[in-house]
């Protein structure tokens, strides 16, 4: 019986690990445009840009070291973001979510553009917990934010 125990609970063990990456929801979302990678990276280039092109993003203001952008939203609301990772050359940036409004947790987001024919594709990926809603209402909000800001974007 003693063996049985250890070997339930090194099973629990496993499942708590794996759980974590198997329970995280992903999002994507590609918007071809006939705008070249350096016209798109123009916008999205600008870590607080966003505001400018984004249909949800009221205002955007940066920290003193460019790493935080707080994000007002129209009508209502605010999202804290980190800049983790820059590739300027790879046209990309990853960001995450500190705080806001939205049903996730443990949010981590890389937006970039490539070439594509003889324009480009904008490519907003993710990967994210639901918090306080069902899994399927955090991606749809997730979903959502990237096909607004993609689609915006692309024309």
């Amino acid at each position: 019986m003693r063996k049985l125990s250890k070997t339930v609970s090194m099973s629990a063990v496993a499942l708590l690990l794996t759980g974590m990456s198997a329970s995280a929801i992903e999002s994507r979302y590609k918007a071809a445009s006939t705008k070249s990678v350096t016209e798109v990276w123009t916008k999205i280039g600008d870590f607080c840009g966003i505001a400018n092109w984004h249909p949800a993003v009221e205002k955007c203001e940066l920290s003193s070291d460019g790493k935080e952008r707080t994000l007002s939203l129209k009508g209502g609301g605010t999202i804290v973001e980190d800049l983790v990772n820059w590739k300027d050359k790879g046209h990309s940036y990853t960001y995450m979510i500190k705080s806001g409004p939205l049903p996730v947790a443990d949010y981590v987001s890389t937006l970039k553009v490539e070439p594509h024919g003889k324009g480009s594709v904008i490519v907003w990926s993710g990967h994210y917990k639901a918090k306080g809603a069902p899994s399927a209402k955090a991606k749809e909000a997730i979903d959502g934010v990237y096909k607004g800001g993609a689609d915006a974007l692309a024309l």
